[in-house]
């Protein structure tokens, strides 16, 4: 079981920790444009990130569906709930990217930022709206081939995206000269590709074993009514992530540039703990059901304990690079103090930050969504004092940003508690073809 664990997790850590990259290159490159235009990326990616993520549900609940069926002898049906899964991708990521579209200017003013750094986050959104129906396409077929147990397939795409991004943002920004518009151009035209290469791959599975390619108004409804569950559940957490950029924003423009650095830092170690919690969802659903409920708490346990020390290991890791980091992302000695502060915030939060996404996979896995909701929303609940403890106090500067991922590393600590407590329990463990 070990091998499994790790045949799946090194793909999908390589391709998570790609994942964030398309943002670090777009920090780096944009970062030398100016204060303003790393300030405006923070904002951008903020309502960005929040317009995509919060249907992350279109990989992680494809990811369920598809484990269990193929754990119960279902390959046709495995494929054919993951193509409902595609199309209902396209449905979201053309209303979403029409939303966006339309309210860019009013969305990225919410966050109380400099009319320079409002005016290139704006520049920035209205152009990556293109990129959102492919994101969303991206996250469905990578659920699709997880469930599928298949973490290379998306790797070998997500490199060969992240390669194209960082070239093409380069040229466009500098060498043809179009600001930070050029970055959303470049992460435009990879997100496009990536999308026709992954859903490329789960059509000619889907041929190969006879199941249905068409659009069917039920099963897409059936994927959506699903997916609700888990839409809430990323709702909640996207809420805090808007939360902590809302108060970053009124630290300084120095620290909101620096905490938009210090948070895609965060998020690029996320995927890659992230990397067992995409194990923890194939193996927990195909386990679940073919009914090994033994086999799959020894595995829950087992991933969290290699989690724990992956998470110290990056916190060692950051330690010993916080002021060696802020160098590649600004010139600008403000946002460089401010940021290796924070990284020193962002490195004691990985070994608690490790349990909480192991367990959230597990629990994904097992299809066990509504408890998952009601009990993101209790940890968003449980955040606002903190966030908002820092907001009230008046801190300002380097201080304040290092208040605020204090709170932020303390809410963690709280949603990692609570999932804890739920893996302990026999609740979630429901067994079969469906839950």
């Amino acid at each position: 079981m070990r091998r499994e664990v790790l045949r799946l997790a090194v793909p999908a850590f390589l391709a998570l920790v790609a994942e964030p990259l398309f943002l670090l290159a777009d920090s780096a490159i944009v970062g030398y444009l100016g204060t303003a235009s790393l300030a405006g990326l923070g904002v951008a990616s903020g309502v960005l990130l929040t317009a995509v993520n919060i249907f992350v549900f279109l990989a992680y609940g494809t990811t369920a569906v598809v484990a269990r069926r193929l754990g119960a002898g279902d390959q046709r049906g495995a494929l054919g709930a993951g193509v409902d899964g595609l199309w209902l991708s396209l449905v979201l990521g053309l209303l979403a990217a029409l939303v966006i579209a339309v309210w860019a200017e009013p969305l990225v003013t919410l966050f109380g930022a400099t009319p320079d750094a409002t005016a290139e986050a704006v520049t920035y959104l209205r152009v990556s709206t293109l990129g959102i129906p492919p994101m969303l396409m991206v996250l469905a077929a990578t659920g699709v081939l997880r469930g599928m147990l298949d973490t290379r397939t998306p790797l070998v795409v997500a490199t060969v995206g992240f390669s194209v991004n960082a070239a093409l943002s380069l040229l466009l920004v500098h060498g043809v000269g179009w600001g930070i518009a050029g970055a959303a151009w470049g992460t435009v035209v990879a997100q496009t590709g990536m999308a026709v290469a992954l859903v490329a791959v789960v059509v000619r599975g889907a041929r190969h074993l006879g199941a249905p390619l068409g659009f069917t108004a039920g099963g897409v409804l059936r994927a959506a009514v699903d997916g609700v569950p888990l839409l809430v559940r990323t709702l909640a957490l996207r809420a805090v992530m808007l939360l902590t950029v809302w108060v970053a924003a009124g630290l300084g423009e120095p620290e909101l540039a620096a905490h938009q650095v210090a948070m895609t830092v965060w998020s690029a170690l996320a995927f890659a703990l992230d990397a067992l919690a995409i194990a923890a969802q194939a193996l927990t659903g195909r386990s679940l059901g073919a009914g090994d409920v033994e086999g799959t708490r020894a595995v829950t346990w087992m991933m969290v304990r290699w989690s724990v020390w992956f998470g110290v290991a990056l916190a060692v890791l950051i330690v010993a690079l916080h002021r060696v980091i802020p160098l590649g992302f600004s010139s600008d000695e403000q946002v460089r103090a401010a940021l290796a502060a924070a990284l020193l915030v962002v490195a004691v939060g990985q070994p608690v930050a490790g349990v909480a996404f192991i367990l959230d996979g597990v629990l994904i896995g097992a299809g066990d969504a509504r408890w998952l909701a009601v009990a993101q929303t209790v940890f968003l609940l449980a955040y606002l004092p903190m966030v908002l403890g820092v907001w009230g106090s008046g801190a300002e500067g380097v201080a304040g940003l290092v208040w605020l991922w204090v709170a932020f590393t303390g809410y963690m600590a709280v949603r990692s508690a609570g999932l804890v407590w739920r893996a302990r329990g026999d609740a979630w463990m429901v067994t079969g073809a469906a839950r």
